[in-house]
């Protein structure tokens, strides 16, 4: 049974967001929370007794339950665990108004941020969408001022080389206030043509009052908006529940379920009410760029973020729009990719894992049809296998840049497939790229087709190679603001995974990349390759077959072929190194953000390589050991905020690693604590009484039994089979098997050999990343004498040449292990 309370949600929603626009945080510290209170004469908690005393009333709460039990059993479950919650009929407060002020619109408010980039938002104070929420009117304004097809302010701004991305719609609303928000990414160049994007904005908002509201529009967003509402995914029974209770709040009960999903009410006139709020007298513009820097007066108090507040009134903006380019905005056309068909296909075989379909020299095709979900929809996946793009940073550099090429270049087209329900991705792997399409299946081939047509027939447009040449560059020079604890993910996996490049490596070859050499590279990788293929769903087997046949036949089978298949040296495999037993190994990093006063460690335990009756101990250990670690480390000696104890799964290598990010430890301290800590847990594990040994097994059984919760989750679960190449679909079933004859001795068995601390057989590995506030300790924690159990990484490339390698369960049309 999985039950959704919301306890004052609007009255803190409301809240929430009337501090936020005045200049107050989400999150508190010290100081606001106990200095400043206390210097006006107020007692923190004297105050939150009175906000609880004043709001906590049954009446202003929402209860959902989710459960399989009958009525009667849930009603009784509910009196019984919620009857005493006082009911002292309070009134939900509420806020009147919007909280911007005239002096707080026609402003421009410029910022200097952390990482690389500029950005632009746009931001109306409007009438809350929700007072008409059938009607849809911020709906149908952000489907049209966040297209992105032919004629969109988008596809324009993008032709002109000044943006990357934009997206529009009402947020952060409430029932009593609400705004409409554009956000434009830009490049260096829209940088400079602040101006002219700023009236292309309010060009297209007057675009969009003269043509006037458009109901073929509307209906077609109306039918959309249908179709997916009833062929919706299912969540998680938490967040379900979750949702309604927060639509409990604002929608009459006949719409719980509903919220405003479903625009139904073809309104003109609010649609032409709505529009009128989109106006240059009304905005308020935050403009984001490091090129600000030094050039603001302000200073924000709680991160210290550089920014300044300008005037900017709307008949400023108004000139802009007179001398702006003309050039050709206009309306969508209508959505081909809505389905239309979206019957169920009557598959003979009903299997429940997945099969070996097709295989060829060229590809390999796993194949699943729908036996859980009934809905009209197919999962289809396809790896391209090319040796040359890893070889090399470079090459892995310019097969990045081919695969966000190639989404920017069908972005216009297959735009209304994605609001149409159908989705796509063409993404970079460590071993080549692949094609990713799922959603409604009736029109999905169509999609498919044209993405595996513009692989074959690419071409470099040297204007788009240099944008996303730059916006490459910026995630890469972002990487040093990760948190530590994301720095510390990162090494580790450079340490474990065999034939990885660093970042910096990959940023340092990035200046030098023309789009010549993407040229001179798209033949030479394409010209051998292998498909690893997984289509599932609402599809047939002869329509699996013939997808991939055609594939082949564009790539190997024509006259002049683009590709030839792999000889049997070229299957790519997936190796880990293979920490030496007995030793733990340390590896030492200085944090890439000097301002950064957080230090980070993963504690990594190796274990195993993949195997049901090892993989089920690793797992109950983790299971019983992950709530007494952040209570320990994180409640009761508040390391930070930060900290986990999880399972780790290197291509199959199994493991378990304790991550803590911490600014009142340093990495060294840090790792002392885990090891006090599993020296601790021995004695919970040792003492633990039998039943409750069986509860968590039986809880892990539970969570193994539990069911896709539709057809995304299952198709990344048999995925991850095939791209490990363990090719384990029964493995939830076999491991419920091992764990059904699991007994308590074999548990504490395990721990004795691989986990507890000192023992001869554990493999080990710290990884620390030292924040500002622990600099000094960088120097002394490397400089101490490791004893002849510890050994001192120094640089990881040379520390993978020396070590030997799990074989891997990937490398061959077979995927045999080595």
């Amino acid at each position: 049974m999985d039950i959704g309370v919301n306890l004052l949600p609007k009255f803190r929603t409301i809240c929430s967001y009337f501090f936020r626009f005045h200049h107050f945080l989400y999150i508190g510290n010290w100081d606001t929370l106990e200095v400043r209170p206390k210097a006006r004469g107020l007692d923190t908690r004297e105050e939150l007794l009175q906000f609880y005393d004043n709001n906590y009333s049954a009446n202003l709460m929402h209860l959902v339950v989710y459960a399989k039990d009958s009525l009667d059993i849930s009603q009784s479950l509910v009196q019984k665990k919620f009857q005493e919650i006082r009911n002292a009929n309070r009134i939900c407060a509420s806020f009147i108004g919007q909280p911007c002020t005239p002096e707080h619109l026609q402003i421009l408010v410029k910022t200097v941020p952390i990482k690389q980039g500029h950005k632009l938002r746009f931001s109306w104070p409007i009438t809350p969408g929700i007072r008409h929420y059938k009607e849809g009117a911020s709906r149908y304004l952000g489907h049209l001022i966040g297209h992105e097809g032919e004629g969109s302010l988008f596809y324009v701004l993008k032709k002109l080389g000044w943006a990357t991305s934009l997206s529009a719609g009402e947020s952060d609303w409430t029932s009593d206030f609400s705004f409409f928000k554009v956000v434009i990414d830009l490049t260096d160049a829209g940088q400079e043509h602040f101006e002219d994007i700023v009236a292309l904005l309010f060009k297209y908002v007057d675009l969009l009052k003269q043509s006037g509201p458009c109901e073929w529009i509307f209906n077609e967003l109306s039918a959309i908006c249908e179709t997916a509402f009833h062929y919706q995914d299912k969540i998680r029974p938490s967040d379900y529940v979750v949702n309604v209770a927060l639509n409990m709040q604002f929608y009459p009960p006949k719409d719980w379920l509903l919220g405003s999903s479903l625009p139904s009410k073809f309104n003109p006139g609010i649609i032409e009410t709505a529009l009128k709020e989109l106006t240059p007298y009304n905005v308020r513009i935050f403009w984001e760029s490091t090129k600000f820097e030094g050039l603001t007066d302000l200073t924000e108090p709680w991160y210290g973020t550089a920014y300044s507040v300008e005037k900017l009134t709307g008949s400023t903006i108004e000139q802009w729009m007179e001398s702006a380019l003309n050039e050709h905005l206009h309306l969508p056309t209508p959505n081909v990719f809505i389905p239309t068909d979206l019957s169920l296909k009557n598959v003979s075989d009903k299997m429940e894992l997945p099969c070996l379909l097709r295989k060829s020299p060229y590809s390999r095709l796993w194949y699943k049809p729908d036996t859980a979900f009934s809905t009209p929809k197919a999962y289809v996946k396809i790896d391209f296998n090319c040796p040359f793009t890893g070889s090399s940073p470079e090459s892995e550099v310019i097969t990045e840049i081919f695969t966000r090429l190639l989404m920017d270049y069908l972005n216009e087209y297959a735009y209304d497939a994605q609001v149409a329900g159908l989705y796509y991705g063409v993404n970079n792997t460590d071993y080549g790229f692949q094609v990713t399409v799922l959603g409604y299946n009736h029109k999905l081939k169509i999609l498919l087709e044209t993405v595996i047509e513009r692989i074959a027939n690419f071409e470099v447009k040297p204007d788009r190679f240099s944008v996303i040449k730059e916006l490459v560059t910026k995630e890469y020079q972002n990487v040093k603001f990760q948190q530590p604890y994301q720095q510390a993910m990162y090494y580790c996996s450079l340490i474990l995974q065999d034939q990885t490049w660093p970042w910096y490596d990959e940023l340092e070859v990035l200046p030098h990349l023309e789009a010549d050499n993407l040229v001179k590279f798209y033949p030479l990788m394409l010209s051998r390759t292998f498909l690893e293929c997984y289509i599932a769903g609402n599809i047939e087997p002869n329509e699996a077959e013939s997808m991939i046949q055609h594939i082949e036949d564009i790539f190997f089978k024509s006259p002049c072929p683009i590709s030839q298949a792999l000889f049997p040296s070229q299957h790519l495999t997936k190796r880990v190194v293979n920490l030496e037993r007995g030793i733990h190994y340390f590896y030492s990093a200085e944090g890439l953000n000097p301002s950064d006063e957080n230090s980070a460690l993963i504690h990594y335990i190796q274990v195993h390589q993949d195997d049901f009756k090892l993989n089920v101990k690793l797992q109950l250990f983790a299971l019983i050991a992950k709530q007494p670690a952040f209570h320990q480390l994180r409640s009761i000696e508040q390391l930070g905020y930060i900290t986990v104890l999880m399972q780790r799964n290197d291509s199959g290598v199994r493991g378990v690693q304790i991550i803590i990010q911490s600014n009142v430890k340093g990495p060294g301290q840090l790792d002392l604590r885990v090891e006090s800590f599993l020296k601790m847990f021995e004695t919970k594990l040792y003492e633990m009484p039998s039943d409750e040994f069986k509860s968590n097994v039986n809880a892990l059984i539970d969570m193994k039994l539990e069911k896709h919760k539709n057809l995304r989750e299952e198709s990344g679960f048999y995925w991850k089979e095939i791209s490990d190449g363990t090719l384990k679909f029964d493995r939830r079933e076999c491991e419920v098997a091992a764990l059904k004859q699991l007994t308590q001795k074999e548990l504490i068995d395990f721990f004795d050999e691989y986990i507890k601390v000192g023992v001869p057989q554990k493999k080990g590995l710290s990884v620390r990343v030292y924040g500002s506030a622990h600099s000094s300790e960088y120097k002394s924690d490397n400089s101490e004498t490791a004893d002849s159990n510890s050994v001192h990484i120094e640089d990881i490339f040379s520390f993978r040449k020396s070590r030997p390698l799990y074989g891997s369960f990937r490398g061959g049309s077979g995927h045999m292990k080595l």
